[in-house]
């Protein structure tokens, strides 16, 4: 499985929630992937409203052929950055997360240990305005190892679905040329 096969099937997999960008993207990234979601609570009329709430998540697509400790460094602060950018917190406002996503060819043990330790959080007026929480997974394509910080931990399986996949597409392909 190449890089550009995991980044397509990824951005297959998050077009039906998510809104997609290949373009006019924030470098040093792939591509960006964005989510807004607003509830509304009502008692019996839409005038009595018990609860307003709004949850948006950022994710960005980080690819490369090798990817080492620094290259996950720099990723990771403009990601964070980048996403609390965007954050508008106000009364309403419950949780606006940020996911890195990094795709390369091979991925350094340096690397593998960085993404693990990774963390980062923010919270709006002790929260009464909300929080921000980092996700983020590295998948190292080549060998299809995956690693990722304790909050990306969901992710796996998302991961682990596309990767089984893809290397079923593969040998298929590989048997009927």
């Amino acid at each position: 499985m190449t890089v550009d096969q995991a980044l397509d099937a990824l951005l297959k997999s998050y077009t039906q929630y998510y809104d997609i960008k290949r373009e006019d993207v924030t470098p040093p990234f792939t591509a960006e992937a964005e989510f807004h979601s607003h509830d509304e609570q009502f008692f019996l009329v839409k005038t009595a409203k018990l609860s307003e709430a709004e949850a948006h998540e950022y994710v960005f697509f980080g690819t490369a052929d090798r990817l080492d400790a620094p290259d996950v460094e720099q990723m990771d602060a403009v990601a964070w950055e980048t996403g609390l950018s965007r954050v508008k917190p106000h009364a309403y406002h419950r949780s606006t997360d940020v996911v890195l996503v990094l795709l390369a060819d091979t991925v350094t043990p340096e690397a593998m240990a960085l993404v693990k330790r990774l963390r980062h959080y923010k919270s709006y007026r002790f929260t009464l305005n909300g929080w921000s929480h980092y996700r983020v997974i590295a998948l190292e394509t080549s060998t299809g190892k995956l690693t990722c910080n304790r909050l990306g931990r969901p992710l796996r399986k998302l991961f682990r679905n596309i990767t089984k996949e893809l290397a079923d597409r593969t040998t298929a392909s590989e048997k009927n040329p």
